[in-house]
């Protein structure tokens, strides 16, 4: 009887046709050297550039067999790990086989359990890489500590562009050391920490390490709690720094104080493009604040003021800015209140609006009159190509007029 090692490479190739990706790399990669020589030179293997293996359930052996095939492979550019719970051994794994690969550019590592110390063994393995350009260890446990050890592999590398460390228990003392590495960092261009417990002394600190660096576009702080102190700080960052382009606030309880701090840079700020202040409770005298820092802004595209609780009277204000504003495309009020009366100052305001394409109203207490509005905007209005009214009230045969002028819309465009 033939031994299924000494297969011809052809009925070789025929069986892993069949067989997954995930076990032509974990398990028959690693069967003998007969095999993972054949596999070497298997079409689909050569071709492989993303690993997913969100769906498998992956041990420590396979995952050894995982890192090993890291060192060799000349073709993964993309391998996702999120929701293993592989733990600081299996950082450690990896960080063994990107010590030595060369063409891996993406690696998600989400949700998988990974402390202080497997952070410390990805470190060093990145110390040695020279390829990778995104890394995810959101959901993970690193903590300050990890955050140290970050930062202090940021303070050499050369190739990093994005660091997501979302929902890691990083509080103000964990920032201070990433935004000290952000002093000499010059190639990170995006920074997650979303959902973490950075106060506003974080915030500061986040503020003096980006004053001076020239590569950082996007800083996402979502989630925290830096409240209008901390928004002041950030505030006064975008006075001077020319390079950040996407600041999400969202989530941090700045209230109006600091709904005015940020308006008052956005009159001067030029480089802002997407702002998000999502849940901050500003009230009527922070849509205000917001209002008057819109009419002198001319750079800002983005404006995402989801769950803000606002009503009529705080929408009217925004709705005024937008007569005679000639860069905002995208607006986001979702989740607020601003009911019928505050459909039609928003519609009134874009019947002189030719900038705005993308209006978010989902779930806003808008009834039939709200929505006939609408109607009435879109007859005249040829700009607005998307128009989200989900979750309100509106009759089907109203929503499908709404959506008739919307489908015009785009195929004017």
């Amino acid at each position: 009887m033939t031994s299924f090692v000494t297969l011809p490479v052809e009925l070789v190739y025929r069986i892993m046709d069949h067989v997954s990706d995930f076990t032509m790399v974990c398990s028959m990669k690693n069967a003998c050297q007969r095999f993972s020589d054949i596999i070497e030179t298997y079409p689909r293997y050569q071709t492989l550039t993303a690993l997913d293996l969100g769906y498998y359930q992956i041990g420590d052996a396979r995952l050894q067999h995982l890192a090993d095939a890291l060192r060799r492979n000349t073709t993964f550019t993309t391998l996702s790990l999120s929701g293993h719970s592989i733990g600081d051994v299996g950082a450690k794994y990896l960080a063994n086989g990107l010590k030595h690969n060369k063409t891996l550019t993406i690696l998600n590592l989400a949700n998988n359990q990974i402390r202080a110390v497997g952070t410390r063994y990805l470190v060093n393995g990145l110390q040695q890489n020279k390829t990778l350009i995104t890394l995810d260890l959101g959901s993970n446990q690193i903590g300050n500590i990890g955050a140290r050890h970050l930062a202090n592999g940021l303070r050499h590398n050369k190739t990093l562009i994005t660091l997501d460390l979302g929902h890691n228990k990083i509080s103000d003392a964990g920032v201070q050391h990433l935004a000290d590495a952000l002093r000499h960092n010059t190639t990170l261009t995006t920074l997650n920490l979303t959902g973490n417990q950075v106060g506003h002394i974080g915030a500061q600190h986040l503020a003096d390490g980006l004053e001076h660096n020239t590569t950082l576009a996007t800083l996402d702080i979502a989630h925290n709690q830096i409240e209008a102190v901390g928004a002041q700080h950030l505030a006064d960052l975008l006075r001077h720094n020319t390079t950040l382009t996407e600041l999400y606030l969202g989530w941090n309880e700045i209230g109006a104080v600091g709904a005015e701090h940020v308006a008052n840079v956005l009159r001067h700020n030029a480089t802002l493009t997407i702002l998000g202040l999502e849940n901050n409770q500003m009230g009527v005298d922070g849509a205000q604040h917001l209002a008057n820092g819109l009419r002198h802004n001319t750079a800002l595209t983005t404006l995402i003021l989801e769950y803000n609780n606002f009503r009529a009277v705080e929408i009217q204000h925004l709705a005024d800015v937008l007569r005679h504003n000639t860069t905002l495309t995208t607006l986001d009020v979702y989740g607020n209140r601003i009911g019928d009366v505050g459909t039609r100052y928003l519609a009134d305001a874009l019947r002189h609006n030719t900038t705005l394409t993308t209006l978010n109203l989902k779930s806003n207490y808008i009834g039939d009159i709200g929505a006939q509005h609408l109607v009435d905007l879109l007859r005249h209005n040829t700009t607005l190509t998307t128009v989200s009214i989900f979750m309100n009230e509106i009759k089907y045969a109203t929503e499908h007029e709404i959506n008739e002028c919307i489908a015009r819309n785009k195929k004017l465009r």
